[in-house]
């Protein structure tokens, strides 16, 4: 099984995460993003979008880390990060969703305006949109907040896909100066899962 990774990406490092929660240990093959190796055959190849994470396992390949995520557990016998109960798969899907659709669109938008438009000389940041990256943040994380008022984990009582598919988009908080500390709920859950060997070993 190989996977193709970057720890510049939060969804790549999101599908190495559940891996190493999973107990796998897949052959980590890094691709170098300021390098566009993305861009190259051999990657687009395997995925014409151009982007980590892909999985391949056998003649088998996909993409797109939520995807990855699910596959490696249904793949792992006994493993509880995706549950089997119809009604407990769909809460930790809500949220899979609710990640993919607000929580990293807000996260990314004030990540590339602070930091990668540095890193990629693409012009200088753009207040308007970095106000509205944070507008949107401040939306979704009192919602988080909220939900995690009475919680330690996201889905359930224990950690789940939930948990990987919303922490890993906050690796970028503290260089992109994304608000998470207006949220204490958030931070005590996120020093939570940044406590899993997981989340150290899948930095990169």
């Amino acid at each position: 099984m190989k996977l193709y990774f970057s720890p510049y990406s939060y969804n790549a490092r999101k599908a190495l995460m559940t891996a190493l929660q999973l107990g796998l240990s897949p052959e980590v093959r890094h691709v170098d993003l300021m390098k566009l190796e993305q861009r190259q055959p051999e990657l687009l190849g395997l995925n014409p979008n151009g982007k980590v994470p892909v999985l391949v396992e056998d003649d088998f390949v996909l993409n797109e880390s939520h995807a990855i995520m699910a596959y490696l557990a249904d793949r792992t016998p006994g493993q509880t990060l995706y549950p089997t109960d119809l009604r407990a798969r769909a809460d930790v899907n809500r949220w899979l969703f609710w990640s993919s659709n607000h929580w990293g669109v807000a996260i990314s938008m004030i990540n590339w305006e602070k930091v990668v438009k540095k890193l990629i000389a693409a012009g200088d940041p753009d207040p308007a949109q970095i106000a509205r990256g944070e507008m949107l943040f401040r939306d979704f994380a009192k919602v988080l907040d909220a939900h995690l008022a009475n919680r330690e984990w996201i889905s359930g009582n224990a950690l789940s896909l939930s948990d990987i598919a919303i922490a890993c988009p906050l690796m970028v908080a503290a260089r992109a100066e994304v608000p998470v500390a207006e949220f204490p709920n958030i931070e005590a859950w996120f020093a939570r899962v940044q406590a899993l060997d997981a989340w150290k070993r899948s930095a990169g």
